[in-house]
């Protein structure tokens, strides 16, 4: 092994109602592992009981103390083996209160740091306190390292405001059935902050036995899908998922990690994706959520991104004749690729880019004008004030709708003198619409002030640079925010463009259109290929109106936005 790599595992088990017999798993587990010799374990959620209760005494009574039995065995274990640990149990507290509680030993056995659940899913909030105060970022011999919980990962800011702290490891304890967990939401934590994440779930029922088909048919879902999903995982810095374990059965998934990765924060264009971060615009993350009556759009709408087979000034006659062909199949929204018009969208000579620019947008107004049922998003550059923006703009039947300069500096386009100051949006026929253009797709906060607007489409005329960015990240932002995204990029190695389409069933303990097959949140993904041409799919404009995913469970009003500051100052990367 090289000296600077580590080895880290992941537990994944079943649990019981017995708590006695959990513990034995648990240290049987640990033993299991110790046989590779990692330097750090993670073991799943709600270690000490199955997370199903008689009554609020029962979740307390089965609930452990911080200084029992339970617990005093997990750091006698971490100190065996001379190895880091976190656990997550559900933790006695004062006034008979219970948390969801994230707990790290050290290889000397002592505890380092204790940290509880922010978001709490479905059941749990008829049982558990939420946290009130960020969990800690602790210094260890491997590096810094955050922990977090299930839910917390199912949304991005608890996994970005430890990141932004200075956490370059990010321990994750599971207890989910949802399949878009492993495949979506545990590698994307890692991708977007380019940290290491270490995440372990559960397998086995999450529910006693007797108790499965009722539980099951409150949730309209089949009883077999109320069993752990497995697939732990170790995932690099740059999104690439390191081991894996299978849905099923008990495993351990082992990985060696160089922690020094995580301190590399640089894009292959040479953007810092932290530094480059605007805290000043993401103050309404920090905010209460607002009741108000929104309007909502249509249940349907047809959308597409175009592929050109010309590059540069050449593709704008190309783009010009599809614009009217696809008014005529019925696309209704249509984005193209980030500066599609200049040769490998690059900005070569300002004074060329700006006239090539200015004339792209003329004749698409014009052929957009006189299709008139189509609205359609481009990116340009232009001078505002003698200061030189990447503009993204939308045009309609009208003339231009809006325009959206790009909020955040990037390496590609080092020729940027001036930066939006807010996310804007329109009000189209069938839905509110927004801009998100280039670099900015990258950041989660760029999606979420979006959807705190009411935001149901963004179109993202960008570039993908990473694998990550349409593997999981532009899907990402679709899922937490309940967004339908519209991405277009020029074809490479790297990805193409797709059309993400929110699902209208999402919400469970609710009736759905369709059977429950595992997933609760993945989007619908409409890839294009790399062969020139249009690429259609339906979205859900309607379907943004919702963010309740189970019960008391709301993936927008239910953030943390109480504890939101980390993400509203610089970083301490």
């Amino acid at each position: 092994m090289s000296q600077n790599k580590i080895k880290v595992a992941a537990l994944q088990f079943a649990v019981t109602n017995d708590v006695a017999a959990n513990l034995a798993t648990c240290l049987r587990m640990i033993d299991q592992a110790a046989a590779q010799k990692p330097r750090l374990m993670v073991l799943p959620e709600f270690i000490n009981h199955i997370a199903w209760y008689d009554d609020a005494a029962h979740a307390y009574d089965v609930a452990v103390d911080l200084e029992g039995e339970f617990l005093q065995a997990m750091a006698a274990k971490a100190a065996e083996h001379r190895c880091y640990l976190k656990v997550n149990v559900t933790l006695k507290r004062a006034g008979s209160k219970v948390t969801g509680t994230n707990v790290l030993f050290g290889p000397d056995g002592k505890r380092l740091a204790v940290s509880d659940k922010q978001i709490l899913m479905g059941n749990e909030n008829n049982f558990l306190e939420r946290a009130t105060e960020n969990g800690p970022i602790t210094e260890t011999a491997l590096g810094p390292v955050g922990m977090y919980a299930c839910m917390d990962g199912v949304i991005n800011e608890v996994t970005r405001g430890l990141a932004l702290r200075g956490a370059r490891i990010l321990l994750n304890s599971l207890n989910s059935f949802a399949h878009d967990e492993a495949s979506l939401h545990i590698p994307v934590r890692a991708a977007e902050n380019k940290v290491f994440v270490v995440a372990a779930n559960k397998v086995g029922a999450l529910v006693p036995p007797h108790m499965l088909e009722v539980a099951a048919a409150r949730l309209k879902i089949a009883p077999h899908f109320l069993h752990g999903a497995g697939e732990s995982q170790i995932v690099a810095p740059d999104g690439t998922v390191l081991a894996k374990a299978p849905r099923e059965g008990e495993a351990i998934v082992v990985a060696e990690i160089d922690v020094s990765e995580a301190a590399n924060k640089l894009r292959p264009d040479g953007t810092d994706i932290i530094a480059t971060r605007r805290p000043e615009l993401y103050a309404a993350l920090g905010q209460a959520p607002v009741a108000h009556e929104r309007q909502i759009g249509a249940a349907t709408a047809q959308a597409a991104v175009l592929q050109l087979s010309a590059n540069g000034p050449e593709a704008v006659a190309e783009a010009v004749e599809a614009i009217p062909q696809a008014a005529r199949a019925g696309v209704q929204f249509l984005v193209l690729p980030e500066l599609f018009h200049l040769r490998d969208g690059r900005v070569e000579e300002i004074e060329n880019a700006l006239a090539e620019s200015a004339k792209m947008l003329a004749v698409a107004e014009e052929a957009v004008r006189a299709a008139g049922n189509i609205y359609v998003a481009v990116s340009a550059v232009e001078q505002v004030n003698g200061l030189l923006q990447h503009v993204g703009v939308l045009l309609g039947p009208n003339g231009v709708l809006l325009r959206q300069p790009q909020l955040h500096a990037c390496g590609r386009h080092p020729w940027i003198s001036s930066w939006g100051d807010r996310l804007l949006f329109t009000d189209l026929p069938f839905g509110r619409a927004a801009l998100i253009l280039g670099n900015d797709s990258i950041y989660p906060e760029t999606f979420r002030l979006a959807v705190l607007q009411d935001v149901e489409i963004v179109a993202a005329p960008t570039t993908l640079l990473e694998k990550w960015e349409m593997e999981t990240g532009l899907l990402e932002r679709a899922a937490e925010n309940r967004l339908n995204v519209v991405a277009a990029s020029r074809p490479s190695e790297i990805g193409t463009s797709a059309v993400i389409a929110i699902t209208e069933d999402f919400t469970l303990w609710t009736e759905w259109k369709r059977p429950f097959a595992g997933n609760i949140n993945y989007p619908q993904v409409t890839r294009a290929t790399h062969r020139p041409g249009l690429t259609r799919a339906e979205i859900h404009p309607a379907a943004a109106a919702n963010h309740t995913i189970s019960h008391r469970t709301n993936l927008v009003e239910g953030r943390p936005w109480q504890l939101a500051e980390p993400l509203l100052v610089n970083s301490k990367q």
